[in-house]
């Protein structure tokens, strides 16, 4: 959103005769429409005065340019981080033909002390500024983790979905063949003994399933192998079909064997067929359900993770926000982080703004990811001293820099690329653990291991 280029407080217009004495301290440059006056992320740009034409302020958000300001004659920019001393936080370029005048920080600070007036509608345009466009970045902060959150969402929702879908599909082929292989089976007139036989042996296959553990590759290859040898040995149809499901169901060459026993040579094959055909088709049945409870495991961590139908001030608990953000953001730890989670689940219950709160997860935890490159471990750990619940959020990956480690609360002071971050991420965490709950944030970096500790008093100050 750009606000009205006649606004005193953010957009002043110098007077001609203040332009006039600024002259002398500074450079007048050409631009082509097109050309850069400073880009995002530069050291020791000057301050900049527009003579005539029309200058254009953005800054990237998540590899995305979005417009801050339009600057005309007499407006300026670059004070704030002249006077700060940091690198420029968004980029210029000219919209058409244009003249600007540049003064180098030296001169800009004698034309502070020299030109009073000058001064004072610098230094009130600055104030209003750093509110306008940190409010600004704040909802594009918002905004971008927003869409992050969507994305990372969608990611997780498709896979149960797809897999949900394949499921549904192949069971309907499956219960049409049942119906058929059912009839087949019936005509071999098996007795009542035979028919409570084959109902045990699927129920206790079923059992099996449901609690056995997961073969290696190798293990499993080798009994599909043994399988398909005994069914081809009593010349059972479509042996390499069937082997994969009766492994899968507990059902080896020993439990063939007894099956055999119980059956005559002619109803064999159909009853084992038939067999198989009703396992995999339970075994569809529970991908089904397994992939809608991750739906609904998904849909229900958005809801706490958001706190949707809510109030916004709650007795909450931490471990259900953390949970929620890993979840969120589980598209990325899947690439090659290893979680670890020791909490302590006596924690009691603490008030707080828990849509804010997960935020500070979301930032911290995201912060984490990006410093470890995707690959390495995360651990969270909780407990509770001095009357505050404390979370620790500890990564393997690249220190913060001792040179810096004074600044990363700042707002804008960022480590990450053009387009990469608003340098507002930590600063949010900072305001919403100190300001809004009464609590504090601590951190210890050095090579291998970053940890940040977040505070919260257990009854809101």
């Amino acid at each position: 959103m750009l606000h009205d280029p006649n606004q005193t407080t953010l957009f002043p217009k110098l007077p001609d005769e203040a332009l006039q004495q600024m002259r002398s301290h500074g450079t007048e440059i050409q631009l082509a429409a097109g050309e850069i006056l400073f880009t995002e992320g530069e050291e020791n740009y000057g301050f900049h005065v527009v003579l005539a034409g029309e200058i254009q302020i953005t800054k990237v958000v998540s590899n995305e340019k979005r417009l801050l300001a339009i600057h005309h004659q007499g407006e300026f920019m670059g004070e704030i981080s002249m006077l700060n001393h940091s690198a420029s936080i968004a980029s210029a370029h000219a919209t058409i033909a244009s003249r600007v005048l540049r003064i180098e920080i030296a001169a800009f600070k004698r034309l502070l002390i020299e030109c009073a007036s000058v001064g004072d509608t610098i230094l009130a345009a600055m104030v209003g500024r750093t509110i306008d466009v940190e409010g600004q970045l704040r909802q594009q902060e918002k905004l971008a983790a927003l869409g992050k959150m969507s994305a990372g969402l969608a990611h997780e929702l498709n896979n149960p979905a797809a897999a949900g879908k394949r499921a549904a599909n192949a069971l309907k082929e499956r219960f049409t063949s049942l119906q058929r292989l059912t009839v087949q089976l019936n005509q071999h007139c098996l007795t009542t003994e035979q028919l409570k036989f084959l109902a045990k042996v699927q129920i206790d296959a079923i059992s099996y399933c449901a609690n056995s553990p997961q073969y290696d590759t190798l293990t499993q290859s080798d009994q599909e192998d043994e399988v398909t040898d005994w069914l081809e040995n009593h010349d059972v149809s479509k042996a390499w079909q069937l082997a994969p499901t009766l492994v899968n169901f507990g059902i080896d060459s020993q439990k063939l064997a007894e099956i055999k026993n119980n059956l005559d040579s002619q109803s064999l094959n159909d009853a084992l067929i038939w067999l198989e055909a009703n396992l995999a088709t339970s075994g569809l049945i529970n991908e089904v359900e397994q992939s809608t409870t991750r739906i609904s495991e998904l849909v229900k961590a958005v809801k706490g993770y958001t706190y949707m139908d809510t109030a916004p001030l709650q007795e909450i608990d931490i471990h259900e926000g953390i949970d929620n953000t890993l979840l969120i953001l589980g598209h990325k730890l899947k690439q090659g982080i290893v979680v670890t989670k020791n909490y302590d689940r006596t924690i009691p219950l603490i008030n707080a703004y828990g849509n804010e709160l997960n935020q500070v997860w979301t930032n911290l935890i995201d912060n984490a990811i990006h410093a470890m490159g995707s690959k390495g471990e995360l651990k969270i750990r909780t407990f509770q001293d001095n009357n505050c619940a404390i979370a620790e959020i500890v990564d393997n990956g690249t220190a913060i820099p001792p040179a810096i480690q004074s600044r990363i609360f700042e707002p804008f002071f960022t480590t990450k690329g053009v387009g990469e971050g608003t340098g507002l991420g930590l600063e949010i965490a900072y305001r919403i653990v100190v300001n809004r709950h009464g609590g504090n944030i601590y951190f210890e970096s050095q090579p291998g291991k970053t940890c940040f500790r977040v505070h919260l008093p257990l009854a809101k100050s």
